[in-house]
């Protein structure tokens, strides 16, 4: 099971709302399977009401500050704003299968999930404070 912090689970909601009628997405820093922080990025796909693709300049400077001793890229984060908590067909065509978590949020809800080569697996989780 993961650990999702309420903060990390209240960030995401909160991009998620903020973002709305576009796609907002971001990253899930932390340590093994606690996640600890999700800090929102820019969303620089051309078509942000439909898709979403995290700026390269933040997922470079959060791993230079995981080199650095901070807290691991664990996954990713992006919203549905008119769909499902769930990974869409898009997600999936864009999945590298390299075992990060990508969480979705949807209507209020976040959902966990593992990139796996054979497909998403759903994950539970746990809400942690801190």
């Amino acid at each position: 099971m993961v650990i999702l912090s309420q903060g990390a689970h209240a960030a995401i909601l909160a991009a998620a709302q903020g973002g709305h009628p576009r796609e907002a997405c971001g990253l899930l820093l932390g340590h093994s399977d606690h996640i600890t922080s999700a800090i929102p990025t820019t969303n620089i796909h051309p078509e942000p009401l439909r898709h979403f693709e995290i700026d390269p300049a933040a997922l470079i400077a959060a791993h230079k500050a995981a080199r650095a001793g901070g807290p691991q890229v664990l996954g990713y984060f992006h919203s549905h704003p008119n769909g499902l908590a769930r990974p869409s067909a898009t997600d999936a065509a864009s999945a590298s299968g390299d075992g990060r978590i990508w969480a979705i949020a949807a209507a209020g809800v976040v959902t966990l999930w593992r990139d796996e080569p054979s497909g998403f697996e759903a994950l539970s989780y746990g809400l942690k404070e801190g």
